[in-house]
């Protein structure tokens, strides 16, 4: 019999534990679903007795349970994934669950890819997907020039949500429009349908022809403008998460309501919905002094989404199709020419459809492709360090390791550089050569693929950790190496002290400098460094779903 594994077990809550046996007792082997109910479990639950075990040759724990024997099997890589109290997966729908983006941030990495390779590269599609639940959009290029291709184009990843407005819905200038979409005026940026209960919480569209003068498309982070309100008048912000707004729509054959606020949160306070259509907001009927108040803070949150730093624009050209989320994207169009033809075809569809979609693709998916990174381009140069590119991100992995790092936190500083190298190619050349890669969030996008924020937000912070270091603790920069110090002019130099108070209040800035630390650390030519394949165990742990 093996020696127990060193994990302890006597500070997990027990209930917990119990609820999570993985036995086939407990759930069906077929669905994973519970086959018990908490209150069938018996009073004073107990651990009674632990011992090592395995499964499938991985290290385990077994408990026998008290009072009535049942026995669990939980492998050690799943309890160290799962600890209580470590950054686990959040809900993906909060503003924890994405990526907070200006026009900026976003102009030399747009989520687009050709129509052909999101069918034909499963990689390809949930690269894409991934884009619509993190970044909020994606935009598909070369969709054929059909109409209702824009269904098919839905079918790719759920379901039609079918509207008054039918299936789909045409976009142009109409002779009797019942909405101003329908005509050719500018539109301020708006979500649609907030008269509905559920919204439809997403929209697709797609561009069948757009030869007017005008007509660019443009898009608004509504969770950055929401998390900027909260930051610069928060009590406009709380106004508008506790104000119920009457959403209407009528016309001859319809009347739709629904009351909600402009920002919506969760329990604990995080945004999870925008709607602002100023075109549907009924008529409120509170106390003089809440309108006073409600008016006061819709007009400066109106003020924000107008900002024109915060606005993406794009000119939607023929082939092209925007799939956005409703729920958190602000859309906005400007005016065009009557004379000119412009039509765009659009339907509604939901996230989970989507995010439903894009875990069946992961699970067939393998970190094969980050093994034969490792292997291949990851053993060339790393940036006129003394150590190659992939020796680097090992030595990184196993400091991390060595230093009793959590789980999330040892993968994050394994693959901290990966989006310095991309199919065989060490793009990381362009940044010695002067010009920002934004490596950090090519990295994070990539790994996104297989792993949640608490592991890609470490690497999208990684280079701004070490911007933030360099203003706030003393000597840091000294012992960066010449690299090093090189690269940081080129990322933005070292940040000012309102830049670096407003990284240290982001939610993974702790562990984005820890993982900078390591980051440092690891350019040892002669340090031992475990391979690739150590890691997987606790990688695979990690994976999505």
């Amino acid at each position: 019999m093996p020696a127990l594994p060193s994990f302890p077990i006597g500070d997990l809550p027990v209930m917990w534990l119990r609820d999570n046996c993985p036995c086939p007792e407990c759930r069906d082997p077929r669905s994973g679903q519970k086959l018990f109910q908490i209150g069938s479990l018996p009073a004073g639950l107990r651990v009674g007795s632990t011992a090592a075990a395995d499964t499938a040759g991985d290290p385990a724990v077994e408990v026998v349970w008290a009072p009535n024997g049942h026995r669990s099997v939980y492998p050690l890589a799943w309890l160290d994934a799962h600890r209580p109290g470590q950054m686990g997966r959040r809900d993906r729908r909060t503003e924890a669950g994405k990526e907070l983006w200006t026009a900026r941030d976003l102009s030399a990495r747009l989520p687009a890819a050709d129509w052909t390779d999101y069918l034909e590269r499963p990689a390809v599609r949930a690269r894409m997907l991934e884009s619509v639940v993190r970044l909020g959009f994606m935009v598909l290029r070369g969709v054929p020039l059909r109409e209702q291709q824009v269904l098919a184009v839905a079918e790719t990843f759920g379901h039609v949500r079918e509207t008054n407005y039918g299936k789909l819905f045409d976009v142009r200038v109409e002779p009797d429009p019942n909405n101003l979409a329908f005509t050719s005026s500018a539109i301020t940026p708006h979500t649609d349908n907030p008269y509905r209960d559920p919204v439809p919480t997403l929209q697709l569209l797609h561009c069948l022809v757009n030869d007017a003068d005008g007509g660019d498309s443009g898009l608004v982070d509504g969770f950055a403008a929401a998390a900027l309100l909260r930051r610069e008048d928060p009590e406009a912000f709380e106004v508008l998460t506790r104000t119920p707004v009457p959403f209407v729509f009528r016309d001859a054959g319809t009347e739709l309501r629904a009351e909600r606020p402009l920002i919506g949160t969760d329990p604990l306070g995080r945004v999870r919905e925008v709607r602002f259509n100023n075109r549907s907001i009924g008529t409120l009927r509170l106390p003089a002094d809440a309108l006073e108040s409600f008016y006061a803070a819709y007009r400066t949150f109106a003020e924000v989404l107008l900002r024109e730093e915060l606005r993406l624009d794009l000119r939607l050209v023929p082939g092209d199709c925007l799939v956005f989320d409703n729920t958190r994207l602000l859309h906005a169009r400007t005016a065009f020419a009557q004379d000119g033809a412009r039509h765009l075809q659009g339907c509604y569809a939901d996230l989970d459809g989507l995010e439903s979609t894009l875990a069946v693709l992961r699970r067939a998916d393998t970190l094969e492709p980050l093994a034969e990174l490792f292997a291949g381009a990851g053993s060339t140069e790393y940036l006129g360090e003394p150590v190659s590119m992939g020796r680097h991100m090992l030595q990184a992995g196993a400091l991390a390791q060595a230093a009793g790092a959590p789980p999330h936190l040892v993968a994050a500083a394994l693959l901290h550089d990966v989006g310095h190298v991309e199919e065989d190619v060490v793009t990381g050349r362009e940044l010695m050569a002067g010009t920002d890669n934004r490596h950090s969030h090519t990295g994070a996008d990539l790994l996104g693929r297989w792993f949640g924020p608490e592991v890609t937000e470490p690497v999208r912070l990684h280079v701004a950790a070490k911007r933030y270091l360099c203003a706030v603790e003393p000597g840091y920069h000294d012992r960066l190496s010449e690299a090093s110090k090189y690269t940081l002019q080129v990322q933005g130099g070292v940040m000012t002290p309102a830049q670096a108070a407003a990284f240290a209040a982001l939610p993974g800035a702790a562990d984005a400098v820890a993982v900078r630390r390591w980051d440092e650390e690891a350019k040892d030519p002669d340090a031992g460094t475990p391979p690739f394949e150590h890691f997987l165990p606790l990688l695979t742990a990690l994976l999505r779903g």
